[in-house]
């Protein structure tokens, strides 16, 4: 599984499932039914065992082990179900092994990408916020973006990184920031796509645009401000701060990159 925690969980369900068979499997064996019978009795109390017993596992598993066990001639079912117990745990090891010590599932790369193209996002949505029509831009590429984002976040909050779980957590910190960061920006866009047409850039909001790379092509001068250019000039001056605090946040993700390598 590509996290830490649902390997484990995955384990267990297989560790549980091979037990729980074959011991439900070994008892039937005992009451020298037909093996059709004894076969419908050991699904039927294997189903109603997990779910008396609250166990939240698939009980396939265990469901196929007294099929197998129950049909077929085994010379000695005890032996076979120690022989699957013992299969299945060091099968089981040596995935876990490979998947926390050597190939361990790593999405911190992705999240990267996907705080970077915040920042795209926001600059896009000033430009077509400031391009002379009366058109509003959409925040839904970005919405999208930080719901991606925290879906990612989850898995890998959930990775266990066994040689480096410090490193790792000033990451997941550094990316909640990100996240946090981006959150705010979308609340401020979202209030700017609702005021009809925005108000008039001030000249240090527009120079800051331009300074960033932003294409304004609203000619519109706030020589008498109204309300309505105010409240657009915070809204701005606010994304723009919070920006660049999402670009430092990606500085230092820049970095623990640089010290992964």
């Amino acid at each position: 599984q590509p996290t830490f925690r649902e390997s484990v969980e995955s384990c267990l369900t297989q560790i549980v499932g091979v037990l729980f068979g074959a011991l439900i499997g070994i008892l039937l064996l005992a009451l020298r039914l037909p093996p059709l019978v004894i076969t419908g009795i050991g699904i039927v109390a294997v189903i109603t065992a997990y779910n008396a017993l609250g166990i939240r596992f698939s009980p396939s598993l265990p469901c196929m082990i007294v099929v197998t066990l129950c049909t077929t001639e085994v010379p000695s079912p005890v032996e076979y179900a120690l022989t699957r117990v013992w299969d299945t745990a060091i099968g089981l090891a040596v995935g876990m092994a490979v998947n926390t010590l050597v190939f361990p599932y790593d999405n911190s790369r992705r999240i990267r990408m996907l705080a970077e193209s915040l920042d795209r996002e926001v600059i896009s949505f000033l430009e077509e916020m400031f391009d002379g029509d009366d058109v509003l831009p959409d925040s839904a590429a970005m919405t999208r973006t930080i719901d991606t984002m925290a879906l990612q976040l989850k898995i890998f909050s959930n990775q266990k990184l066994l040689l480096r779980l410090r490193r790792q957590q000033e990451e997941l910190e550094l990316f909640r920031t990100c996240e946090g960061k981006g959150r705010e920006m979308l609340a401020r866009m979202e209030i700017l796509s609702r005021v009809g047409r925005p108000g008039r850039l001030n000249d240090e909001n527009r120079l800051r645009l331009k300074a960033v790379g932003a294409q304004i092509r609203d000619t519109r001068t706030t020589k008498n401000p109204q309300e309505r250019d105010i409240v657009t000039n915070y809204h701005v001056r606010q994304i723009l701060a919070v920006r660049q605090e999402l670009l430092e946040a990606l500085k230092m993700l820049k970095k623990e990159e640089t010290v992964k390598r």
